[in-house]
């Protein structure tokens, strides 16, 4: 169940999960390039992390709009702009309750309007969409996500930079779905999907 105790626990087993495995996001990334998507997105974790530390009464919305923030300002390449726009719209969904996928639909209704991004183009989306797509139908496993994850190796890279060396990158696992996949593990650990 989405609550503001499950949420703060969702928030921080993602931080958890991004500081556990910052070297292999930057492993996987380094095959567009940069090899800081680990990196990037420890920089956003940790500034949530403070924020979180700080013990602030914060509603739901409210801590998915400081999410929204931190990873904005923080988080440096597209992760940072879709993770916080993702949170972001999160956000505002949760102004008016807090039904989970309302709260997703409204997260990927932010990332396709940032990163113009459908399925099957390599991005997190092919883990977002089907992992909604499973909430709806009450099937959603780790396994689930994992599986999901490692479908991306499969698609041909569409957008942002990956798109240049998108011939190179078959067979490797698009980073941002892997830190998408943490996310939703995260949440399920966190006790707020229900079956």
């Amino acid at each position: 169940m989405l609550t503001v105790e499950t949420a703060r626990t969702w928030l921080s087993l993602f931080i958890e999960k991004l500081e556990t495995n910052e070297k292999y996001l930057n492993t996987l990334d380094e095959s567009i390039g940069d090899g800081d998507h680990g990196a990037n997105m420890l920089r956003g974790a940790n500034d949530l992390k403070a924020k979180l530390a700080e013990g602030l009464q914060a509603g739901l919305s409210d801590l998915f709009k400081m999410a929204g923030m931190s990873f904005i300002q923080k988080t440096g390449g597209a992760a940072g702009l879709l993770y916080g726009q993702a949170f972001l719209q999160m956000s505002q969904a949760m102004q008016v309750g807090n039904d989970l996928l309302d709260s997703l639909t409204s997260g990927i209704e932010g990332i396709q309007k940032v990163g113009q991004t459908e399925l099957k183009d390599k991005t997190l989306v092919d883990v977002w969409i089907p992992v909604m797509e499973d909430i709806r139908n009450k099937r959603l496993t780790l396994e689930k996500i994992n599986e999901y994850v490692i479908s991306t190796k499969d698609f041909q890279a569409k957008k942002g930079r990956a798109a240049y060396v998108s011939e190179q990158l078959n067979g490797h696992i698009d980073p941002g779905a892997a830190s998408c996949g943490y996310f939703f593990e995260a949440m399920l650990e966190a006790g707020v999907y229900d079956e």
